[in-house]
């Protein structure tokens, strides 16, 4: 696979959006024309989409992107909680020197009808550099839920947020399965994210404490 240098701008792609884009963002992402006639594209997750993977896939590999943060600031009333108590799932946030690993996969277009659906609370489609290596990148696709949408919860003290997350639950499962998941996937691509980490501890202090 060749290195390659494409000059990207997922900060134009974000504002290009409503500035209040609903929370159902299917609509959206099915007018998205990034890779339309590829055959392959390469996603990068950073959330469930690396230890769930329910989408077939070509080859998948760990990878990272640059210039982004994982935050537990998105809130989630479809999976991990409800219109009226909703859980908080990951997004990423822009951070000039962040670095945020994961894993990518080679998926085929079609896939995305399904991934619009799993990810349709708030998250878009951009398109950024995806990389392997120091020296290997291509262009990719993550989901990333924008400020402006409108399940966008937003900052908060980690003991906020995880106390959120303990007693968050929706019909994927308990809030606090996603966190302590994550978490334990990170640990096995040997990816080091203090935000994560430090809310996953928190949250397994709430739930020692539950009777």
């Amino acid at each position: 696979m060749n290195a390659s240098h494409p000059n990207l701008n997922s900060n134009k792609q974000l504002e290009d959006n409503n500035p209040v884009c609903s929370a159902n963002t299917i609509a959206e992402n099915q007018k998205n024309n990034h890779f339309a006639n590829a055959d392959r594209v390469w996603l990068f997750a950073y959330g469930s989409l690396i230890y769930k993977v329910d989408f077939p896939y070509l080859e998948r590999k760990p990878a990272y992107i640059q210039h982004y943060s994982r935050r537990f600031w998105q809130g989630s009333h479809d999976h991990r909680g409800t219109p009226d108590a909703p859980g908080r799932v990951v997004t990423l946030i822009q951070e000039q020197e962040a670095r945020c690993g994961g894993m990518a996969y080679c998926i085929t277009p079609e896939v995305f009808t399904h991934l619009d659906h799993r990810e349709k609370n708030g998250y878009l489609r951009v398109k950024l550099a995806v990389h392997f290596s120091p020296h290997e990148q291509l262009e990719g696709l993550v989901y990333i839920a924008p400020e402006h949408n409108s399940a966008f919860l937003g900052a908060a003290p980690i003991a906020q947020i995880a106390k959120q997350i303990a007693f968050s639950s929706g019909p994927s499962g308990r809030n606090s399965d996603y966190v302590l998941q994550l978490a334990s996937a990170l640990g096995e691509l040997e990816v080091q994210d203090e935000h994560v980490f430090a809310v996953a501890d928190q949250v397994r202090a709430y739930l020692d404490c539950e009777p």
